[in-house]
């Protein structure tokens, strides 16, 4: 039986708050409106900046020297994203088929990179049967749900990230990972700044209440601005393309933070785990990404050709 209770449940009376990401704490890093009044936000700023950074760095590290390194980076993440979301289910009386999932989510980083997205389909196709056949041990009870939740996390986290790999297996596809994570960054920097000094309309408010309108377009700004300037100087692509990716990437990476609020508040929790300490999960860490990497990957390889 999976394990229970491992994440931290969120409150009822904190269900209006919009604190998605960390627990209020004495010592949070606390911004100022121009009238002296502090800013409320879900995210502790310094930590926010140094996963970041944290995580921009481990990639790097991997792609430039031997970009087949990253492969084992995807990987890691889809073993500790399982893990979350199985405690998450178990919470819920839910069961992941968990032998095959994490079997056939690490075969589908590895059938990315290395045959492509015929591959990375077929092994999700195989994937799929061997859970379904897997979960039969269990009997008839819970079957459909169980096999629903182990479906959905075979989509949402081995796919979705496989995309990742598909886009650095292109001729060139460091400098197109790297921009993909740089204007989805961008995004992330730009919605916060913007709502939180000028933020009034909400966006979302049973969903994410901290995510406001003038964030959003904060967000488009400087998705547009560094897609223009990745594309251009890195990929040697026209200008209207970075503003293409930009708009996509923003747009994307919106819907994934939205989902991953949804899938928290369904679920009760405040953070899908606790792998940084403080700051969540693997999932609340990646959940724009996971959403902006099939759309960078789709857009990039329209829109800016591979040239050898």
């Amino acid at each position: 039986m999976p394990a229970r209770g491992d994440s931290q449940a969120l409150p009822s009376q904190e269900a209006g708050t919009g604190t998605d990401h960390a627990a209020d704490s004495p010592k949070r890093f606390t911004l100022h409106k121009p009238g002296g009044k502090p800013v409320r936000t879900g995210r502790n700023l310094p930590v926010a900046i140094a996963s970041g950074l944290a995580l921009g760095a481990l990639a790097y590290v991997t792609i430039v020297p031997y970009p087949p390194l990253f492969v084992i980076v995807t990987s890691l993440a889809v073993v500790l994203g399982v893990r979350e979301l199985r405690r998450a289910f178990a919470s819920r009386g839910v069961h992941l088929a968990v032998v095959p999932l994490l079997a056939g989510g690490v075969a589908m980083q590895v059938a990315a990179f290395f045959g492509g997205p015929l591959w990375l389909v077929g092994t999700l196709a195989v994937a799929a049967i061997l859970s379904l056949v897997w979960r039969l041990r269990g009997g008839a009870e819970g079957y459909v749900q169980d096999s629903t939740a182990t479906l959905f996390t075979l989509v949402y986290l081995p796919l979705l990230l496989g995309t990742w790999l598909l886009l650095l297996a292109q001729p060139e596809g460091h400098l197109r990972i790297i921009a993909f994570i740089v204007v989805t960054i961008s995004s992330d920097i730009g919605g916060y700044f913007a709502g939180i000094l000028f933020g009034r309309h909400k966006m979302a408010p049973v969903i994410s209440p901290n995510k406001t309108w003038e964030g959003f377009a904060g967000s488009v700004l400087s998705c547009m601005v560094a897609g223009v300037l990745t594309v251009s100087l890195m990929l040697d692509g026209p200008l209207w393309v970075g503003a293409v990716l930009g708009v996509a990437v923003v747009l994307a990476a919106t819907v994934g933070d939205l989902i991953e609020s949804l899938i928290k508040r369904d679920f009760g929790l405040k953070d899908m785990g606790s792998f940084m300490p403080g700051h969540g999960g693997v999932l609340d860490r990646v959940d724009s990404l996971l959403i902006a990497g099939p759309v960078a990957w789709i857009v990039l390889s329209l829109l800016v050709p591979v040239t050898g």
